[in-house]
């Protein structure tokens, strides 16, 4: 169906909003990408990338306003809160279902984007080609995966969570947050190791859990999430040993991103708070059928988009270094005028990327089984769990040296690209197999546009059945190695 028969179609009852934010979101984190590579070329012909931040830390504090990612999560959490619990009133067994639907526009374009760069990584290895921004190409491509990583843990762990966030509402929300502050305690306070990458998933579901609270329509005083967000986040800046960035420096000691700390947990509160201040407005630019077109276009193609975007900046500046163009000292006024025809470039070169690739994002459809299997949903939990640690894991090592056995430090593990790349297609199969109907279908599930039901009777009934579920106490109210680019 084309973007403007879905825009036509869209029932009243949906929430435009979290698909303008879901958009937005992913918009940001790729032209503040495009917009902290620092790229130059040594003396000696050795081509760098840094960090535009890392070089001008008087930017720093920009990524107060524009490290949204907590905000995609949060999305991520309402659109998850809908889609299971659609999924369980349809479905016996509806974990390895829920699992599909959700991770189709996730895993496929990510799987064909491993396997592109894999066969150009082998391809080049084996011909001897190399050196110079092509090794770093390599290295840089894979780095966006650690938020396929992160999302995939979302989404495996929404059943469990969301039963707790029904059962004690708010509650469930702040258990995560003291997970994450004792986390910070006894990492800062009293060293011990390895601690901190379990706050990649207390951090991150708490951010998730705020989704949540979202669909149930409890998240009010908006204002007040706000003021505490910022109020904690400049505390622990202040008086703690956390950074002023919230995206991750080249080379620093402590940071907010890798692992996330309770100063980036508070910092996703203050972003909440704001977006949820936005949303009256927002929702009456929205009913502008022009407006809403093109965010429903743009929800079509974003993960796509995401994938591609430094593969299309690296490919700016191979043809500039191919062509002879000086490249300015990254931060100077000649770099600031050669920014704005080099992201002119880097769109056009995205979008037709995203043209190639943009049919591997159409959902299937996708049907109950008629007599789901009893392994289906232990199979699936096993194929998510390969995917998590292969996208990682390929995250941190990249695609240089895929066929040396180059590695990189996975947590605790060495892992290396070829076994990363295993692990996720291994994944991604299990999870396909376990959620795809067999033999004759009852009936189909109700088409869905990443979660949100897309008829009035179904967002009506997620609403009903959530706050039968909520008990009187929590009742809703009713107002790596290599260069990085963190973020």
């Amino acid at each position: 169906m084309r973007p403007s028969d879905l825009a036509a179609a869209t029932p009243a009852s949906r929430d435009r909003f979290i698909d303008l934010l879901r958009v937005a979101s992913l918009a940001t984190v790729v032209l503040g990408h495009w917009l902290m590579a620092a790229v130059s070329v040594e003396a000696d012909g050795r081509v760098q990338v840094g960090n535009l931040l890392a070089l001008q830390p008087q930017l720093q504090l920009l990524t107060w306003v524009f490290q949204v990612m907590p905000v995609f999560f949060f999305v991520g959490g309402f659109s998850h809160a809908l889609s299971w619990r659609s999924t369980r009133r349809r479905t016996a067994r509806a974990y390895s279902v829920f699992l599909r639907v959700r991770l189709q526009r996730l895993l496929r374009p990510t799987v064909v984007f491993i396997g592109v760069w894999g066969a150009v990584a082998a391809a080049l290895q084996m011909s001897g080609l190399g050196g110079g921004l092509l090794d770093v190409t390599l290295r840089l491509v894979a780095q966006p995966l650690w938020f396929v990583g992160i999302y995939l843990a979302m989404v495996a762990f929404t059943p469990p969570l969301l039963g707790l966030h029904e059962r004690y509402g708010w509650g469930a929300f702040g258990g995560l947050v003291a997970a994450a502050g004792l986390v910070d305690l006894l990492r800062f306070g009293l060293g011990v190791p390895y601690v901190e990458f379990l706050d990649f998933a207390f951090v991150w579901l708490a951010v998730h859990q705020l989704g949540f609270l979202r669909a149930d329509g409890r998240l009010g005083l908006p204002y007040v999430l706000a003021g505490a967000g910022l109020a904690g986040a400049a505390l622990l800046v202040a008086l703690g040993p956390y950074p002023v960035s919230m995206v991750g420096m080249p080379g620093e000691k402590v940071s907010n991103m890798a692992p996330p700390t309770l100063a980036l947990l508070c910092h996703g509160l203050w972003l909440v708070g704001v977006v949820e201040l936005l949303r009256a407005p927002a929702a009456r630019w929205l009913d502008r059928p022009r407006v809403w077109r093109t965010v429903v276009a743009a929800n079509g193609v974003s993960m796509t988009a995401f994938l591609w975007h430094l593969t299309a900046m690296l490919g700016v500046y191979g043809a500039l270094l191919a062509l002879g163009v000086r490249l300015p000292e990254p931060g100077s006024s000649a770099w600031w005028i050669q920014v704005t025809w080099r992201i002119v470039a880097a769109v056009t070169l995205t979008g037709a990327l995203v043209a190639v690739f943009r049919v591997f994002e159409k959902p299937s459809g996708a049907r109950e089984p008629s007599a789901p299997r009893a392994w289906a949903g232990s199979a699936a939990a096993l194929g998510v769990t390969f995917c998590l640690f292969g996208v990682l894991g390929l995250s941190a090592v990249g695609f240089g040296g895929l066929l040396q056995g180059r590695t990189a430090l996975l947590i605790a593990v060495h892992v290396t690209a070829p076994a990363a790349v295993v692990m996720t297609l291994s994944g991604w199969l299990l999870v396909e197999r376990a959620g795809r109907s067999r033999g004759a279908a009852v009936r189909p599930v109700p088409e869905v546009a990443d979660g949100v039901p897309a008829d009035a009777d179904d967002a009506r009934r997620s609403r009903s059945a959530s706050l039968r579920r909520v008990t009187p106490r929590s009742r809703p109210v009713t107002t790596p190695a290599g260069p990085r680019l963190e973020g």
